[in-house]
């Protein structure tokens, strides 16, 4: 009978290993696409990275701790990367409109823009708990 508990014990460890590579792959493969150009030559990736460095010049302390109060809800070893994310939208739209820095008004509406629509509903639960204005941008959460 040891035999068989062992080879029982033997398939719950290929089955937790078998599920955990296939998490890993899943993020793997979505990085993956990340990296692929577009149409236009450059990478999801690569836009990200020209926003944020073009924008850097715009940031103000102020806009900076408003983007940490925004990522702040975010699990820790992913706050990296969603900062980079939504840093790079908020560039994106103060570039787009001309403006001389980041204001709130612009990093509100990046980081709606940012936020996927599946996560819109704990997006404006964060924003109404921090007492953040955003019904200006009401029409971009549609």
């Amino acid at each position: 009978m040891p035999s068989q508990n062992f080879m029982l014990f033997l398939m719950f460890w290929g089955f937790v290993l078998l599920f955990f590579m296939s998490v890993g792959g899943y993020f793997m493969f979505r990085k993956f696409m990340k990296v692929l150009p577009k149409a236009d030559g450059k990478s999801k990736l690569d836009w990200q990275n020209h926003y944020v460095e073009s924008s850097r010049h715009l940031w103000t302390d102020a806009s900076k701790s408003f983007l940490e109060k925004l990522v702040s809800p975010v699990p820790g070893p992913f706050r990296d990367i969603a900062r980079h994310s939504i840093a790079a939208k908020i560039g994106q739209v103060a570039l787009e409109k001309g403006a001389t820095e980041v204001t709130e008004a612009h990093c509100i509406e990046g980081y709606i823009l940012a936020t996927p629509k599946r996560d819109y509903k704990s997006l404006i639960s964060f924003l109404e708990k921090n007492g953040i204005d955003y019904s200006p941008y009401r029409h971009l959460l549609q």
